[in-house]
């Protein structure tokens, strides 16, 4: 059988038959599904200034974001950006309940907008699945179960594909694909890895991703107070509900829910709504969609289900940016602000320049004064550079003790050489003296040292 498992009460487990109903949300929701489905396979052959749109290559270390190149020497970067995205995550859960995993989450949209519609397609929709599971096995319903897994695998085939590319780069998945095998074994190996785990999941594990792994959805239960919106059904309205009937008592008050199921029937996770918030709701708002129809064909106002907090619908209260939820904003103004600047602030290469400790001055041919320096030069580029130092006064002169050469792509290289000053030009016991890091010609960094040398007469 097929579809998801779930454990009851009895410790055993049935697959769960969704009902696919499409209405404005389920419109809306698509269309994001759509734009993100396009930028997902298309986005490791974008190109910004030659650099891939995204890529994550933890082999050689290496991380393009947006077309920034970015090395493990700037893992401060990364370390700012998590925290953005962390408090991100908080306040948009404070404000919006699970809302990111039913409509931006990419287990859901692959498993709703793509498997699950490959299902519908070649199976039926779900009452009939649900019947033909049930039955004996049939030549049709194994030709359909063998069309549906194969089409499973070629969009998993496809997913791990882009997936890889993501990591090693679409110029390398490429070499991959067109290349013979045994030049890439372990890419090639990669690639069916990936293809079964994404093929499991979204064959056999589905929404257990997140019910049961994720752990997003226990955290909301932290996260969530009574100004939250979330996908809710309003009680005050809805109760007591009961079946339509003609023959039913005109003075028996009744809600407006008739208790029809179908806000279970569509839930991807099986859960009634009416019920109040679950950890097991993704905010998909296809109980919204298919209710908002049942009230529509009754003649009853809309959002019976919808986006409510808690005190709206016991309070009467209108929805209210909190204290709670302006403090995260302040802190991701602030964070942002501090990451934008070091991010644009930051250059394609840098050095640091640290005097020999311990280490006096000494006196040179030609009337000259020298200290020994240390300094490491760090490229950041995504090409290996040629690189040199020099001052901005020409009567210095440096001599290298070791020459940087040719600093790789996103490697370092050290440097020790002596700084020479004219001994007329020294007037104290320390001096400061700018030092440039020049490539193609061009100065790409000023930093400043110490110099020490005697006073001259």
């Amino acid at each position: 059988m097929d579809g998801l498992l779930v454990a009851e009460q009895s410790k055993k487990r049935k697959w769960i038959y969704p009902l696919i109903r499409k209405g404005k949300l389920y419109k809306w929701r698509s269309w994001v599904s759509y734009a993100y489905l396009i930028l997902f396979f298309a986005g490791p052959f974008l190109r910004i200034k030659g650099q891939p749109l995204l890529m994550l290559n933890f082999m050689d270390r290496q991380f393009v974001i947006l077309g920034q190149v970015f090395w493990p020497q700037d893992i401060f970067l990364f370390v700012l950006a998590t925290l953005v995205f962390v408090v991100c995550v908080v306040l948009f859960t404070i404000a919006f309940g699970r809302i990111f995993c039913g409509w931006i989450c990419p287990q859901t949209i692959f498993m709703e907008m793509v498997f699950r519609k490959i299902e519908e397609w070649v199976e039926g929709d779900a009452n009939h699945r649900k019947k033909v599971d049930a039955g004996p096995w049939t030549r049709e319903k194994a030709l359909r179960k063998t069309a549906k897994h194969f089409l499973f695998v070629l969009v998993s085939f496809l997913i791990a594909n882009t997936f890889l590319a993501y990591i090693i780069g679409s110029t390398s998945l490429l070499k991959i694909i067109t290349e013979p095998v045994n030049l890439h074994l372990v890419g090639f190996i990669s690639i069916w890895v990936f293809t079964i785990i994404f093929y499991l999941i979204y064959s056999q594990v589905r929404e257990l991703v997140c019910t049961v792994f994720c752990p997003y959805g226990r955290l909301q239960g932290v996260f969530l107070d009574p100004d939250t919106l979330v996908v809710a059904y309003d009680d005050a309205r809805g109760e007591p509900r009961g079946k339509l009937s003609r023959t039913a008592d005109p003075l028996k008050v009744k809600g407006d829910c008739i208790d029809c199921g179908l806000c279970v029937a569509v839930c991807p996770t099986a859960i009634d709504i009416r019920h109040g918030t679950q950890m097991e709701c993704v905010n998909c708002t296809a109980c919204i969609d298919v209710c908002n129809d049942v009230m529509h064909k009754i003649n009853k106002p809309l959002n019976l289900i919808g986006f409510y907090s808690e005190n709206m619908i016991h309070k009467q209260q209108k929805p209210t940016f909190t204290g709670r939820m302006a403090g995260y904003s302040g802190i991701i103004v602030v964070l942002m602000t501090v990451l934008c600047y070091f991010i644009f602030s930051r250059g394609d290469m840098s050095i640091e320049v640290l005097r020999s400790a311990g280490m006096l001055y000494q006196e040179q041919k030609g009337g000259y004064i020298s200290n020994i320096y240390n300094a490491e030069i760090i490229n950041k580029s995504a090409t290996g550079r040629d690189i040199s130092i020099n001052t901005d006064d020409p009567s210095i002169k440096i001599k290298y003790i070791q020459a940087p050469g040719k600093v790789t792509a996103g490697g370092s290289a050290k440097t020790v050489f002596f700084l020479m000053v004219p001994a007329s030009h020294i007037t104290s016991p320390k001096t400061d003296i700018k030092i440039n890091l020049v490539y193609d010609k061009k100065v790409v960094q000023t930093v400043s040292t110490s110099f020490v040398g005697p006073i001259s007469n």
